[in-house]
């Protein structure tokens, strides 16, 4: 006989996920991103935008190349990631293929669900031609660069500044993110 196993799977979105990826996304980067985006960023988010955003990527990608995975643990959807091509810059090199997003619920984090996310987000990039996997990684996320770190990519030295809204000071509120990429 053999031992139980746990119910877990990734599989593509499908309409109606949109509602718990947005709900996802927010949770996490409240908790993973407080220091870094303030109250003021985080309050100002609008969830009912998240979802229509996310029943968009689900039901319309905007083109080949384009998914959105979904982690589930039994019934529960407990995490998401979304990937999309880099057009290679010259014809005869492979694309590459870049995580959009990837979170797991605060509450299921440490369980294996976002190696599996990621996992199955290497494997549609490779099989759509890709040779390398990029993401960005908000400065100051230890967790995740630990995380990446251990699935083998690394910073590549590349960064870039993105203004999030109002600061406190009502001044634009500038985060920064460094490129993480691997071979694959």
């Amino acid at each position: 006989m053999l031992p139980p196993t746990a119910d877990v799977s990734v599989r593509p979105a499908v309409p109606g996920d949109e509602t718990r990826i947005a709900h996802i996304q927010l949770a996490a980067w409240r908790t993973a991103h407080a220091d870094v985006l303030g109250e003021v960023v985080l309050g100002s988010l609008d969830e009912d935008a998240f979802v229509a955003q996310w029943a968009q990527a689900v039901t319309a990608p905007p083109g080949p190349g384009y998914h959105v995975l979904v982690a589930c643990d039994g019934p529960h959807l407990v995490g998401f990631a979304s990937v999309a091509p880099i057009p290679a810059p010259d014809p005869t090199d492979a694309p590459a293929g870049v995580v959009l997003a990837l979170e797991v619920d605060p509450q299921a984090q440490r369980g294996g669900h976002g190696s599996r996310l990621l996992a199955a987000a290497v494997d549609l990039l490779r099989a759509d031609g890709a040779d390398q996997v990029q993401t960005w990684v908000i400065e100051g996320d230890a967790a995740r660069e630990q995380f990446l770190e251990g699935a083998g990519l690394g910073p590549d030295g590349l960064t870039r500044r993105l203004a999030t809204g109002p600061g406190p000071d009502e001044e634009a509120h500038v985060v920064v993110e460094r490129r993480w990429y691997a071979g694959i």
